[in-house]
């Protein structure tokens, strides 16, 4: 008989892990690395894409340009930045511009405000849902096709002239287009078509930071102060409306600065005046000249920065 050789089981040798648990575990005792790791893509695209965009509009902006030969050359100058202060057209496009962003701001927050205040304080259940879709569909449409209908709606023979007509009110309304500032041929080609349309454009922008903090006002202070024994239009000038100035300033934010930096509305309602966003896409697009549109570039960027100053010190990041 045959001796039988015993069988050895073969020796499994198990590892605890692998390469990918190593390096787990390498980073959890190193915070900061992970950490690290994980901000440098956000910190790199926001370093090299957007402030080296910057950058090199800001250097651009110092650039010569030649009138005569049409070309740019890296020569130092300040001629852009005193061509826009001293030449009163380019200094009137700047006042025009901070003009009608600053009106559309006013106008939204007044017109989004009583929509907020319902929204935030009445609406409940499918009444605040309906709301927040009609506030925010606008938004889903193309802008372009928003603007170009508007220029239908307030040419000669649209619906407003047609509904102007039938309250008897045309009289009134070329009353106000023969005003020199606001005025004009129609209300297409009128200052005050344009102001209606961007004041259209962007008041949902106004209407949901405000609706959020008047939501964030606390139910008990409105109740002592009427307990106190405040009359409704008191809590809202003492309670109700210094808490919710945050989140007007939040949404001005938006109006104002979109306003600041729009050029198709310009070009499409309204009159022929040039806006900063206008100016740039002419002297960029159509003249060639790089270094005057970034100085006319450069101009809503500061003013946006000090605003955004401003607005911090006023709590409006605390709105968004």
């Amino acid at each position: 008989m045959a001796a039988t050789l015993p069988v050895t089981a073969p020796v499994v040798t198990a590892r605890k892990g692998g390469p990918l648990r190593a390096v787990s575990s390498f980073l959890y005792r190193r915070s900061t690395l992970y950490l690290l790791l994980l901000l440098t893509p956000p910190l790199l695209w926001f370093g090299v894409v957007y402030l080296g965009s910057l950058l090199a509009l800001l250097s651009q902006s110092f650039y010569t340009f030649d009138d005569f030969t049409m070309g740019v050359t890296p020569d130092f100058t300040l001629a852009n930045y005193k061509a826009l202060f001293t030449d009163a057209a380019n200094y009137d496009i700047v006042l025009r511009t901070l003009g009608m962003a600053a009106c559309v701001s006013i106008a939204s927050a007044i017109l989004a405000f009583p929509i907020a205040y319902y929204m935030a304080r009445y609406a409940t259940g499918w009444r605040k849902g309906f709301f927040y879709v009609a506030v925010m569909l606008p938004m889903w449409a193309s802008y372009i096709v928003k603007v170009y209908s508007w220029t239908v709606i307030l040419a000669k023979g649209g619906i407003v002239y047609w509904m102007i007509g039938k309250l008897g009110l045309t009289h009134a309304l070329e009353a106000v287009l023969a005003l020199p500032v606001v005025g004009g041929n129609s209300l297409s080609t009128s200052n005050l078509g344009r102001f209606l349309v961007f004041t259209y454009i962007w008041l949902p922008f106004m209407i949901l930071p405000i609706q959020a903090s008047i939501e964030r006002i606390p139910a008990n202070l409105l109740q002592a102060s009427a307990d106190l024994g405040a009359r409704p239009q008191q809590t809202f000038r003492t309670v109700i409306l210094p808490l919710a100035i945050p989140g007007v300033v939040a949404g001005s934010i938006f109006t104002f600065s979109l306003t600041l930096g729009d050029f198709i509305i310009p070009q499409l309602v309204g009159p022929s005046g040039l806006f900063i966003g206008t100016m740039v896409y002419t002297m960029q697009g159509s003249i060639g000249n790089i270094p005057m549109a970034a100085a006319f570039t450069v101009v809503p960027v500061v003013i946006i920065g000090v605003y955004l100053a401003i607005a911090k010190r006023l709590g409006a990041f605390d709105a968004l």
